[in-house]
């Protein structure tokens, strides 16, 4: 039995099936690379579903949280802490608004605060539009709002009307958004839908429908957020402002933390006791994310993201192979399309070439590696990806 074998055998015995029985027991990392506990060395260009945007191992995350867990580590929401404060401003200052912060531990429960928020703003509305094929967290109130069925039915029914629409269908939307819409929940593209981008003019138009009916405008940047596509924020490539934008996987650098942000006077909707935390924005992970954020500031690691992104994109553009349809995305963010439902024998056949990747869709492979990827990496799986899709095909 390999070391691998016996940690499965005892996840089995020991950890609830909800994850399945991972395939690879991981030991160590250093930048873009990770080791499995056999010794074997992967290319990661997944980062832990888009959460470790330095990499792991680096320095800067290292040296804030051993500095902060060594001076003081848990505050609970009773007292404030600096790392705390300067994170919040942090966030407004990137986004370049007034506004009002809410740190918590996750992504859905980010998107829970932005639910109470909508619910505070218009408790006479019930009328909640999403889209099919969106993700925002698993929470039974976020997960109201996801719009993948074979996640949500098992669990209804819900407390909240969610009117779902095709992701990138201005008509549609148009069509579902009323003076009864309470608010509009959207991604900026569909991460765990596919890395799918909609239109230039999509978020423009949710824009537009929600101060023509007074919706609120929800964009869930969790996936997105923090240099995903080049941009400190998804939007920013596009120009539209929300009202709440939620944050969180690529925020800590991989220690959980997440954000919901009120901006301008939606930072006041909530007041005392309104919502709460006890763990949320501890001054660990507000040490993290500060050096998540000053390290991509001061790295470069935006304009690397545009740099090896469009280099990954047109390398992998370039691969003829009767698997693969096209490549699409933006920055570091890719959506491999293949011609078949072959993602699970492509991922399979990656993993055992040396690479970590997702199959997201049946038809899809999703690329999401760290922001700190170079292009001699990014090369390396350009090179492989033919053969990669040869074993993959040969066992679809």
């Amino acid at each position: 039995m390999t070391r691998t074998q016996e940690l499965q055998a005892r996840w089995d015995a020991a950890l609830m099936p909800n994850y399945g029985t991972p395939p690879v027991a991981l030991s160590h990392g250093r930048g873009a690379e990770i080791w499995d506990v056999e010794g074997k060395r992967y290319l990661d260009l997944l980062a832990g579903i888009a959460v470790s945007g330095l990499g792991h191992g680096h320095q800067a995350i290292l040296s804030a949280v051993s500095r902060q867990v060594a001076v003081l580590a848990h505050t609970s929401n009773l007292y404030l802490h600096e790392p705390g404060v300067r994170l919040a401003e942090k966030l407004l200052e990137l986004l370049g608004t007034d506004g009002r912060v809410f740190l918590c531990n996750s992504g859905t429960e980010a998107n829970e605060a932005a639910f109470k928020i909508v619910r505070r703003r218009h408790p006479e509305r019930t009328k909640i539009v999403a889209a099919e094929n969106g993700f925002h967290g698993r929470s039974m109130g976020s997960l109201s709002l996801t719009g993948k069925p074979t996640i949500r039915k098992p669990f209804e029914p819900y407390g909240a009307t969610v009117t779902f629409v095709p992701y990138g269908d201005a008509s549609a939307l148009r069509g579902a958004v009323d003076a009864d819409t309470a608010a509009v929940f959207l991604e900026p593209a569909l991460g765990e839908g596919g890395v799918i981008f909609p239109p230039a003019d999509y978020l423009a138009t949710a824009r537009e429908l929600c101060d023509a009916t007074g919706a609120v405008f929800v964009l869930d940047e969790i996936q997105s957020g923090i240099g995903r596509t080049g941009h400190w924020f998804a939007h920013q490539r596009v120009g539209v402002r929300p009202d709440v934008l939620t944050l969180a996987k690529g925020l800590g650098g991989g220690l959980p933390i997440g954000a919901c942000i009120g901006l301008g006077e939606f930072g006041h909707t909530f007041q005392r006791g309104d919502h709460g935390t006890t763990f949320g924005g501890n001054p660990v992970s507000c040490a993290a994310a500060l050096a998540v954020i000053d390290t991509i500031a001061a790295e470069g690691l935006l304009e690397n993201v545009l740099k090896v992104g469009s280099a990954l994109t047109v390398g992998l553009g370039d691969v003829e192979h009767e698997l693969l349809n096209s490549v699409s995305g933006a920055g570091l963010w890719l959506r491999l399309e293949l011609a078949r439902e072959a993602s699970e024998a492509v991922e399979a056949a990656a993993r055992s070439a040396g690479f970590l990747v997702n199959a997201v869709q049946p038809n899809a492979i999703r690329l999401a590696p760290p922001l700190v990827l170079t292009a001699e990496q990014a090369q390396e799986f350009v090179d492989a990806l033919p053969g990669i899709l040869n074993v993959a095909g040969a066992a679809s």
